[in-house]
């Protein structure tokens, strides 16, 4: 054996041992009956559990924000301009890039515009993505590096960009970082992911979010150090070749971050009815429903794992009509082998979750987005009215009706935090729609195994599946500490077999 973990609670059973040999638990059982092994690490009585997944990631964003400008906890506008003047001041050449703000509730009633930004940094070209990443602020010197932004959909004067004039800045600001810095930032992500017990992390690339060199190098950073294991998914239609890239990076899947919408936020998640507190629009679907046929047929024909970005109600209904046109052609079978992807799922209907659950499909979810903006006097309430806002990110339906889920963070939207996100699935604001706790954590750790098609038959802890684990400094068993809704730290991580440094 190549490594042998004693004395840990492993569930609600204490004094147990895990042997690990060729990157796989070899065995499982009491500490006293353990084999030898090259190895020991002593766990004290900690608690081990699988290794934590987070299913939604952006890894350079959020190493940006890890060692940048981060917005989340300004509190006002003033608040805001003043932490991007400290910025500027601290370190005043290059792009400044931030992310965060959330103007919802800020005592100015309004958003950063390219004005407020132009008076503290001059003639700098600077991105701040609003707390959603599906617009932004950016300055004048900005909009000045992106050709025909302007004409763009989505452009404002005031520098509020949306749509597609804000993939357009977005992809000038990133595409402005050094390699340096992107490669700081991309260990950054990895080091906090591993500090956090999360053992694997799903990228969501694409060509508007981080671009192609972007995922290479940091598929190469994760290959080339210890530390949390990077799955790649990049979100590019097939007819724009987009499967080219899935093929040469062997890459989990073709998805991921294809936005189908925006964010509920921005106003620009595709609705059926219109937002309550802008009536004169239902938000943007961003495809024809054929585009994501073709899709959806060249990755079910080729066994590629297709993934979508839906938000609002009517682009989840837009891409579960591609994906039955595909089951009419391919059959339910091919299909279903595929477990093509909705990222987010906050908005669906009885039907939606019935054609889920019989096309084989997975939910990956971000809890930590009803935590934040959900009940009936929340962001969500804002934009959709109670009613809708109080239904949003169903889990119980989905998890009841047998839909796959998986939990992840949407870094940098939300921070990664697993036992945050485990703890928000269950305390649900709508109490109706939380999970039961083992689902929850569940869905945390082997339904992101679960949502790449690499899952071990017999779950995450049986001999056989990777060593992957995490050890909590507790003396809890994991009931007592879902029951208790603790977050403990994680003492010790195990990814394939191989102790990281925390």
């Amino acid at each position: 054996m190549d490594l042998l973990i004693t004395d840990v609670t492993v569930g609600d059973r204490p004094g147990r041992a895990v042997a690990v040999a060729d990157g796989a638990i070899a065995w499982l059982g009491d500490t006293g009956d353990a084999p030898r092994a090259d190895r020991v690490l002593a766990g004290d009585g900690a608690l081990l559990t699988p290794a934590f997944v987070d299913a939604h990631v952006h890894a350079t964003a959020t190493g940006l924000a890890l060692t940048g400008l981060d917005l989340h906890s300004r509190s006002s506008l003033a608040a805001a301009v003043a932490a991007v003047a400290a910025a500027h001041r601290a370190a005043p050449s290059g792009v400044l890039l931030g992310t965060g703000w959330d103007e919802t509730g800020w005592p100015e009633g309004r958003g950063l515009t390219r004005a407020d930004l132009d008076a503290v940094v001059g003639d700098r070209p600077v991105y701040l993505a609003r707390v959603d990443v599906h617009s932004a602020t950016v300055s004048t010197a900005l909009l000045d590096r992106v050709p025909g932004v302007r004409d763009l959909p989505g452009f404002a004067a005031d520098g509020q960009l949306r749509l597609d004039a804000h993939h357009a800045a977005r992809q000038a600001a990133y595409g402005a970082v050094s390699a340096p810095q992107r490669a700081a930032a991309q260990a950054a992500t990895l080091d906090a992911a591993a500090r956090l017990g999360i053992g694997t992390v799903h990228e969501m690339a694409g060509p508007e979010v981080s671009g192609a060199e972007d995922l290479r190098a940091l598929l190469a950073l994760a290959a080339g150090r210890p530390g949390p294991r990077v799955l790649g998914y990049w979100g590019e239609l097939a007819e724009r070749g987009g499967l080219d890239l899935v093929r040469e990076l062997g890459l989990a899947g073709a998805g991921g971050d294809l936005f189908c919408d925006g964010a509920l936020g921005s106003h620009t998640a595709a609705l059926s009815a219109p937002y309550r507190d802008r009536p004169d629009t239902s938000g943007a679907l961003r495809f024809e429903t054929a585009q994501l046929v073709e899709h959806v047929r060249a990755c079910t024909a080729a066994g590629i794992q297709a993934g979508f970005h839906v938000i609002g109600d009517a682009a989840v209904d837009q891409v579960l009509d591609a994906v039955g046109a595909v089951v009419d052609e391919l059959g339910v079978a091919a299909v279903r082998a595929c477990r093509h992807r909705l990222e987010h799922v906050e908005m669906t209907g009885p039907e939606a979750v019935e054609r889920m659950r019989a096309w084989g499909m997975v939910a990956s979810v971000q809890p930590a987005f009803d935590a934040a903006w959900g009940g009936d006097a929340g962001m969500y309430a804002e934009r959709l009215g109670v009613e809708r806002a109080l239904g949003a990110n169903p889990f119980a339906d989905l998890a009841d009706a047998g839909v796959a889920l998986a939990l992840g963070s949407d870094a940098p939207v939300t921070p990664m935090d697993p036992w945050g996100g485990v703890h928000a699935a269950v305390d649900h604001h709508e109490r109706a729609s939380g999970l039961r706790p083992f689902d929850a954590f569940d869905a945390a750790t082997h339904g992101g195994w679960h949502a790449v098609r690499a899952e071990h038959p017999a779950g995450p802890l049986a001999p056989g599946a990777p060593a992957d684990l995490a050890l909590w400094a507790t003396a809890d068993t994991l009931s007592a500490v879902l029951a208790g809704r603790a977050r403990p730290g994680c003492s010790g991580l195990v990814v394939a077999g191989r102790v990281l440094p925390l």
